[in-house]
């Protein structure tokens, strides 16, 4: 199974993309998918459900929406297949878990990617930490769980994605300006910003944007002036050999 979360979010089954049938279940499938191999309580999903329909009638719903998501996951799967809908979004104690099955997950691709560009950072290597943090950057193709209405939890979760979203763009910004690629980033950023520019949900980040671009501005004004050339006229012109032979 591959899931991806860092925009609108995605659940692929044996090559098959899980389309839910009904609201309830969407929203189930967006709350299970944003932990994967991960139990989920009831009462996490039975809350974020109430913003659909009336709290006694969650845990019914809930019941109904996981029925409905494994009947999917069956059609997904085919007659072959080892995997029962049952152990892909299986029952556990307490709650339930979407099984990946060892699938891609591009929120754990964008924590080893940013992991191995903090370590290079703290190492001084900022050639790798700045490639590192952009391809997790790169990773997310909107707002965390686009077009999702999150309740509670979710809003939560939802809130700690962008958070390491911000954070990542923070030391990107500080490689890219420690490598003196100053025009490269300004560029950068400016794509970036007008990719995001008008997504609801995303205002964190542009602004995020717009401050890693007043923090290339200000590093672009104070940097330091090159110092004179080692091979100008003051050192192989005449005047110098002439002094020399003198």
């Amino acid at each position: 199974m591959d899931i991806e979360v860092l925009g609108t979010p995605r659940v692929i089954e044996n090559g098959v993309p899980i389309t839910a049938p009904t609201p309830e279940s969407r929203h189930v499938l967006a709350v299970l998918a944003a932990c994967p191999d991960r139990v989920v309580p009831v009462s996490v999903l039975a809350d974020e459900l109430v913003r659909r329909v009336p709290p006694e009638h969650a845990h019914a719903a809930l019941h109904t929406a996981v029925g409905r998501l494994r009947e999917r996951f069956a059609q997904a799967l085919g007659a072959g297949s080892v995997r029962t809908p049952e152990a892909v979004l299986s029952t556990r104690p307490g709650g339930y878990l979407l099984d990946t099955a060892g699938g891609r997950c591009d929120v754990r691709d964008f924590e080893r990617e940013a992991g191995a560009g903090y370590r290079a950072m703290e190492r001084g290597d900022h050639g790798q930490a700045a490639a590192r943090l952009r391809r997790a950057l790169d990773l997310w193709t909107g707002p965390a769980l686009d077009g999702i209405d999150a309740g509670t939890w979710l809003r939560g979760r939802i809130a700690c994605l962008d958070a390491d979203r911000v954070s990542v763009l923070g030391q990107w910004t500080e490689a890219e300006l420690a490598l003196g690629r100053h025009r490269e980033l300004r560029l950068a950023l400016a794509a970036l910003r007008g990719s995001a520019a008008g997504r609801p949900g995303g205002g964190a980040y542009l602004a995020a944007l717009r401050r890693a671009e007043a923090r290339v501005e200000t590093a672009r004004r104070t940097r330091p002036a090159p110092g004179p050339s080692l091979t100008g006229p003051s050192l192989t012109g005449p005047s110098l050999t002439g002094a020399a032979r003198g």
